[in-house]
């Protein structure tokens, strides 16, 4: 099968040579995108890589670029709703979803070109932030991988009980009142490494990152995304609410948590892993939420454990 080809921003994505990107539409007819890349010999495997939420293919190139390195094959994808992928409102900047459910349809496309594009089997899964929730929900329906990583995925949100209830109420309240597209509020609809300075950013302790983040939208406009709508933050709540009660799949789940985390819940990340059988939780020392961002150091640490990880449990 052939897929239209989308573009890839190969300017600001400081990925390896080779890449392409294509055109995806899901199930109910929503344009995504995916960027692929290989290495140059010896693909020992492909990484499904799930972005968080306002992410994109192309912040995904450096990553793809330590893959490689190590021998492994990467498929990024836009999810619905941000990067390049089919925008679902008028207003393009909120994030905004109908139902978390429906993100599982992108999965499935993806899924099903990872292996229309004859990319390297097995399929290994890295997931972050949002796109762990994703992940994890998709572990449970059965995606056909062999190993899992996930870095500060959003198993919930970093919530204290009085704003969680606050939350709760507000976006059931606007979805009452047909307003679940409307952009939460106290968020912004710009993209967060635009307006957030560097010493304050919850990412990255990383500033040659955080400059990458910002240039790739400053010179791309189109890929940012501001705050999430009030249906987005519903709907997240209750598909991390439901998942917390799910068993932990069975398969190898290598997970990365920064000890400066404080976007999502590490309480539910640590909750998770403990009860993982085939599971383990490596915690960074000093790594803020996004640790496959985070200095060189930190990154070939992340890649190194990864990538060793996937070949024992390839081979067993």
């Amino acid at each position: 099968m052939s897929y239209p080809a989308a573009p890839l921003f190969t300017d600001v994505a400081e990925a390896p040579d080779g890449g392409a990107a294509h055109w995806l539409t899901a199930s109910d007819g929503v344009r995504i995108r995916i960027g692929h890349w290989r290495p140059s010999t010896g693909a020992r495997g492909t990484v499904l890589l799930f972005p968080g939420r306002t992410e994109y293919v192309e912040k995904y190139g450096p990553a793809a670029g330590d893959l490689a390195a190590r021998g492994l094959a990467t498929l990024a994808i836009d999810w619905r709703g941000q990067g390049l992928a089919d925008r679902l409102q008028q207003d393009p900047r909120p994030g905004h979803i109908g139902h978390f459910a429906d993100y599982q349809k992108d999965v499935a496309a993806a899924l099903e070109s990872a292996i229309a594009l004859d990319l390297p089997q097995p399929f290994f899964l890295v997931a972050h932030s949002m796109g762990g929730c994703i992940g994890l929900r998709a572990l449970t329906e059965g995606l056909p991988v062999a190993a899992a990583a996930f870095t500060g995925p959003m198993w919930d949100i970093d919530l204290s009980p009085p704003k969680r209830l606050l939350a709760r109420w507000v976006t059931s309240l606007g979805l009452a009142l047909g307003q679940g597209n409307r952009l939460m509020l106290s968020t912004r609809p710009d993209n967060y490494v635009l307006y957030q300075p560097f010493d304050d950013n919850a990412l990255t302790t990383d500033p040659e990152m955080y400059r990458f983040m910002q240039r790739q939208l400053q010179e791309h406009p189109d890929l940012g995304l501001g705050g999430p709508s009030m249906r987005w933050l519903n709907e997240a709540l209750q598909e991390t609410t439901d998942l917390a009660r799910q068993p932990a799949p069975d398969l190898p789940c290598l997970t990365f948590l920064g000890t400066a985390e404080s976007i999502v819940s590490a309480r539910a990340i640590r909750t998770r892993m403990a009860g993982w059988p085939r599971g383990r939780l490596e915690m960074v020392e000093g790594a803020r939420h996004e640790v496959m961002m985070e200095g060189p150091a930190t990154r070939a640490r992340a890649f190194d454990q990864m990538a060793a990880f996937f070949s024992e449990a390839a081979g067993a």
